[in-house]
């Protein structure tokens, strides 16, 4: 009897042994997120970072920027449009997102719309056949560019315009149109710009929304107060130097010119996600004149890195001449700009390099370890630290032998799983080089100088819960001169 319950215990010890030495290791889990968060359509309108704006309509044959409403359709003959090479314009630059005027201010319509003859069907151009909507809708298909629309609620020409029920009928109708004939429409884009001797009236925003979203689920739509992208407050192509995906939206109202510092900055308390687009136009002007020209490439590029390098999308306006086509000097110029982002940005000069962090989740097998900063996922992977830290979290760069030449540091957080810092440091072996607020899908610095170097840490001062760090690179602006050097 001993024998058998000694064997006995035996036979459990074995089965405990082995389930000790068998048991998993479970993967550490990802941190909690901050809400609020993004919709998927959000985090593809970000990772876009460039989009073309067309304007195009009356105003480009009358020289004027806000037309009268009263101006002849006779006078639309763009006798050589071809979208085919708007299109092929924008792949080449870089975009994949291209909105286009429908309507603008004036109440002229590049679409045929059964609601009103004053539009292309009125026009010479095509004997009054003709659709630019559709134009652009087959040609940027052709080269794999998504499509946006822009239908100004403000209408000079139209009689409805000031009876509130019945324009806001006429809006409606419009919407339907031109979401339902052409495919899928990325986004939808609702200027609050209107005069100030315009008939008083109220816009029915909320009934537009909302048909807008049913028509088409996926769609982004934009306004001064969202709901999904959000106006930067300016036309200058500029967010602040602190910029929060996050605000309150029920602080927004559109056409609300008070409101443009704190739709510059974002909050970061707000209970909305609501990115920034930063619009601004190649040219002076928003339509085609022949005597402007271009903005030189060095302004373009610091419009690059107030835009995309503080959290926002670019919207840079290119607008078709009177033949309708994009004029060859705009062309050269984006020529120039496309080149000039890809040989500052196609290197990273911290790949290859040893990536250290004051502390890594989970251990060395978490997952979370400092090295997924230099993969080429920029969203789903990322350093992050341990929870119960109470210092400074760091992240640093250790060059090898010959050590790390740059003047543009670049930092993007996980947006995924929210937006968190708030204040950060950026050393270069030991001395501070730069320092700045928020950082969002990507934050890029100028420095005003080469900086040599052998080791680049990025400390994180405050943050909303765990700072995630999903990128890092290191970078060589050769058209970055600073003054005074």
């Amino acid at each position: 009897m001993a024998k058998l319950w000694f064997s006995c215990c035996v036979i459990v010890l074995i089965q405990v042994f082995e389930f000790a030495v068998s048991k998993p290791e479970f993967t550490t889990t990802p941190p909690l997120p901050i809400l609020p968060l993004p919709t998927s359509s959000q985090l593809k309108w970000q990772r876009r970072e460039l989009i073309m704006f067309l304007h195009f309509g009356v105003n480009t044959f009358t020289d004027s920027e806000w037309g009268t409403g009263h101006e002849n359709p006779s006078i639309f003959n763009p006798t050589g449009l071809d979208a085919h090479q708007w299109a092929d314009v924008a792949a080449k630059a870089g975009f994949s997102l291209m909105i286009m005027t429908a309507k603008h201010h004036d109440g002229f319509c590049l679409w045929p719309s059964k609601y009103t003859d004053h539009s292309v069907i009125s026009s010479p151009w095509k004997n009054g056949n003709g659709d630019v909507v559709q134009e652009l809708v087959d040609a940027a298909k052709a080269r794999g560019i998504d499509v946006g629309l822009y239908l100004s609620p403000w209408d000079r020409h139209d009689k409805r315009y000031g009876r509130e029920r019945l324009y806001n009928e006429y809006y409606m109708a419009q919407l339907q149109e031109l979401l339902t004939r052409y495919g899928s429409v990325q986004e939808i884009w609702f200027d609050g710009a209107k005069g100030s001797n315009a008939p008083n009236m109220s816009y029915y925003f909320g009934d537009w929304f909302s048909m807008v979203k049913e028509l088409q689920g996926s769609i982004n739509v934009f306004s001064d107060a969202g709901p999904d992208v959000r106006w930067v407050g300016d036309e200058q192509g500029s967010a602040g130097t602190t910029c929060w995906s996050t605000i309150n939206r029920t602080s927004l109202s559109i056409g609300n010119g008070s409101i443009v510092g704190y739709l510059n900055t974002g909050d970061p308390k707000g209970t909305d996600w609501l990115p920034a687009e930063c619009d601004v136009s190649i040219r002076t002007g928003w339509f085609w004149h022949k005597s402007e020209e271009p903005k030189k490439l060095s302004k373009l590029l610091e419009i690059y890195y107030n835009s995309v390098g503080r959290n926002c999308v670019l919207l840079l306006n290119v607008p078709p001449n009177s033949t309708g086509l994009i004029s060859d000097t705009d062309i050269l110029r984006l020529g120039e700009f496309r080149k000039a982002i890809d040989t500052i940005f196609s290197t990273n000069l911290a790949e290859g390099s040893i990536i250290k962090a004051s502390s890594r989740r989970g251990g060395k097998t978490g997952g979370f370890g400092p090295e997924n900063v230099l993969d080429d996922d920029h969203l789903w992977t990322y350093w992050a630290p341990k929870d119960e830290t109470k210092e400074d979290q760091w992240i640093e760069i250790r060059g090898k032998e010959e050590g790390l030449r740059f003047n543009v540091v670049r930092i993007q957080e996980a947006i995924g799983l929210g937006q968190r810092i708030k204040q950060h440091e950026i050393y270069a072996d030991g001395n501070l080089v730069a320092n700045g607020t928020t950082i969002g899908y990507k934050r890029l610095y100028r420095l005003e100088g080469v900086v040599h170097a052998r080791h680049v840490r990025i400390r994180i001062k405050e943050s909303r819960g765990l700072p995630l760090i999903s990128s890092l690179g290191l970078h060589f602006d050769p058209f970055w001169h600073p003054k005074g050097t």
